[in-house]
């Protein structure tokens, strides 16, 4: 008899994204050693067990969608490739750009790819199983039960089971504020019209993922000198974005734009340890009056504006109710056209995914050497910045669907982010 999961609510909302993304979570790791596969094979075997979602499909019936568990091959959840250094950008691109299907039977994928004695760990994952936050919890995971089990023969068991639901982000408030959160049926964000300024869909469009790293020396400025303005590293990202947009898109000074943030609701929690891996994902809607008249206004107004909600201690929680609501007295498919008339996509995103943490990534004492996470591909006129740190470098990456017109234009965007990201720090002219 098949085995059916419930589609929970941000299963569900994430496949309404497939209209402006891919849906796929990307991270590549890469590593100054051959990594053991035998190993990775029997931890991903024990975690896919552990986390049936990930060998599910998805049915959408157009009444109540549900995952289908399916049994799976272990050679097709991980491939091998041997390949020449000198391409390995391109054969990681390749990989990482490959869009699962929600129907299909693996919700998640992985590479090694191997050359000179090194070893590059690729995984994409389909963002309706996890979010970025969950994702790198995983990967801290794979990596400790990868070395208990080379080192001591461990079973590779230890990955957090529990609840999928929406539902676990209220366990820990009080009462009173549960009933409260559980009332917010209004959605807080409002649309913006400004849009990155990338060229007209074609069918020709393919995906790419571009890449900006801030060096380490930079991105420690940009805290210490942050902390002279009151203003964290989000905060300084969100005032160079800001202004690289007005700049690359030409919007008038006096223009208020708004920038859509994520937000982990995990903030709500005190313990995920019995949470299920999942999505618990919002956005805050960064807004400035205008550009102001240098970006150290810009910044003033982006501090503001990010302050205002995480004065409240709601942050994230609004209009899930009404999503909720909304999926359960209509059929699935009324519910996706109601929703997307209310809901508004954010033109323009930024999601800081946050440190990636060698120490707990190292695979048998071998810290990784470089790495970053990355959001979905978007489709346009939808962008998203995402941004990890790794050894204190930044890597700020997009995903996105287009041509070779609109690479030139996210080039030109990483390089003005740079240019105000030196201002910010002191280092520009």
């Amino acid at each position: 008899m098949e085995r059916k999961l419930n589609a929970e609510l941000w299963d569900k909302m994430h496949y309404l994204f497939r209209d402006f993304n891919d849906r796929m979570v990307h991270v590549e790791l890469e590593y100054d050693y051959d990594i053991n596969i035998r190993a990775l094979k029997t931890v991903l075997i024990c975690f896919f067990e552990k986390c049936p979602v990930f060998h599910s499909s998805f049915t959408d019936n157009h009444v109540r969608p549900y995952w289908t568990v399916n049994r799976y091959n272990i050679d097709e959840v991980l491939t091998v490739k041997d390949i020449d250094e000198k391409d390995k950008r391109e054969e990681v691109d390749a990989f990482l750009t490959q869009c699962l299907p929600t129907d299909g039977e693996l919700q998640m994928k992985a590479c090694v790819f191997r050359y000179n004695g090194k070893s590059t760990l690729c995984i994409i994952e389909n963002h309706m199983c996890m979010d970025g936050g969950d994702f790198k919890y995983f990967l801290k995971a794979l990596c400790k039960n990868y070395n208990d089990y080379i080192a001591n023969g461990t079973s590779p068991l230890d990955l957090r089971q529990g609840s999928r639901s929406y539902k676990t982000i209220y366990k820990d408030l009080s009462a009173n504020d549960k009933k409260a959160a559980e009332s917010l049926y209004r959605n807080i964000n409002k649309k913006d019209d400004h849009r990155f300024p990338l060229s007209e869909s074609s069918k020709e469009d393919s995906s790419f993922i571009a890449r900006k790293v801030i060096p380490a020396e930079k991105f420690v400025k940009i805290r210490t000198e942050g902390k002279k303005y009151g203003a964290t590293i989000n905060d300084m990202l969100m005032a160079a974005y800001f202004y690289s947009l007005y700049e690359l898109a030409g919007f008038d000074r006096s223009e208020s734009v708004s920038i859509s943030c994520a937000v982990d609701l995990r903030r709500h929690v005190k313990d995920t340890e019995n949470m299920g891996v999942t999505n618990h994902t919002a956005w805050m809607q960064c807004k400035i009056p205008e550009l102001g008249r240098d970006i150290f206004e810009t910044l003033q107004y982006s501090i503001r504006s990010a302050n205002q909600f995480k004065q409240d201690k709601y942050l994230g929680l609004y209009g899930l109710p009404l999503l909720s609501l909304g999926y359960k007295i209509m059929p699935h498919a009324a519910s996706e056209e109601i929703i997307k008339i209310g809901y508004s996509n954010p033109y323009i995103a930024m999601s800081n995914i946050g440190i990636l943490e060698v120490d707990k990534l190292a695979l048998e004492g071998h810290e990784p050497v470089g790495g970053f996470m990355s959001g979905a591909v978007k489709y346009k006129p939808y962008v998203l910045l995402s941004a990890t740190s790794m050894r204190n470098e930044l890597t700020l990456s997009m995903c996105v669907r287009g041509n070779d017109e609109d690479k030139k234009t996210v080039s030109k965007f990483f390089d003005l982010m740079e240019k105000n990201i030196d201002v910010l720090i002191g280092d520009g002219q």
